[in-house]
């Protein structure tokens, strides 16, 4: 089935693969023949907030692409696990590899477009693609990175701190994880447990970009005014050194925060992926 409005909706029920994950096909009104689009949100976000209502999905959508959307665990319609190997980073690696081959894509083929798979991830979402294509060379044909990074803001948030003033109110004396923790609490439907949980397995499996760089091309793209637009010519450099295609494009007057909306970040992408 085709069409603008037409999205498959499922739980993702392979076997060895979370069952609890929210799994979304968004098919286009006309395939312009390209390979599909996994797009892959931010910390304490959803598929809804990021890409839905920002209008990501509809933008590639009316340009012929197939698009895949996944809320994380813990996030959107995804449930929240109790156990923590389901929030760590290889986990999820490996449920999205099994989505996006549910989903049809298939290894990159040398003269057949359709093939492969491109990835646009934002903030989080940018790290898990980094490592996701890094260990995919074969299957991911081009990613766009927004609000990237060197390093995981995540890695330094002060769990103890956090469960505590969730415990008692003893205020977090830590900016960057007070700053998490309210965009945490910020969505009613977050469950703070998997959030916690989240940054645990995180925790326990630090992002070095360095020791595993994606090999194909790459549009690394972020607000004027993001904090950590100053460490993305790092991760330039590192994939560069791979021999592989790094554009960077800085957007004025944008946030880490709503960089997502803005309608040239879009347009770059599109143009960025179109091949």
């Amino acid at each position: 089935m085709t069409g603008r409005h037409t999205v498959e909706q499922h739980r993702h029920t392979v076997e060895g693969t979370d069952p609890g994950l929210f799994v979304q096909v968004h098919e286009p009104p006309t395939d312009a023949g390209l390979r599909p689009v996994l797009l892959i949100h931010g910390f304490s976000s959803s598929s809804k907030l990021n890409w839905s209502d920002s209008g990501w999905i509809s933008t590639l959508q009316d340009a012929g692409r197939r698009v895949i959307t996944v809320d994380l665990p813990g996030h959107g319609r995804s449930h929240s696990p109790e156990d923590l190997d389901s929030y760590t980073p290889s986990r999820i690696r490996a449920d999205l590899l099994q989505i996006v081959t549910d989903a049809g894509a298939r290894p990159l083929r040398d003269g057949d477009p359709s093939t492969g798979l491109d990835v646009v991830g934002y903030s989080l979402g940018s790290r898990l693609a980094w490592e996701f294509g890094a260990t995919q060379p074969d299957l991911v044909h081009r990613m766009v990175l927004g609000g990237p990074g060197s390093a995981d803001p995540l890695a330094a948030f002060d769990l103890v701190a956090a469960q505590r003033h969730l415990a008692d109110g003893t205020p977090v004396e830590d900016a960057s994880t007070a700053g998490l923790l309210k965009m945490a609490q910020m969505l009613p439907s977050n469950n703070l447990f998997a959030m916690l949980s989240l940054i645990e397995a995180i925790k326990g499996e630090p992002f070095d970009p360095a020791e595993a760089a994606p090999h194909m091309p790459l549009l690394l793209v972020a607000g004027e005014k993001d904090e950590r637009a100053a460490t993305m010519p790092e991760l330039a450099a590192i994939a560069g050194k791979r021999g592989g295609l790094v554009e960077t494009l800085v957007i004025p007057g944008r946030t880490h925060t709503n960089v997502i909306t803005s309608r040239a970040f879009k347009e770059a992408a599109l143009e960025f992926l179109g091949v």
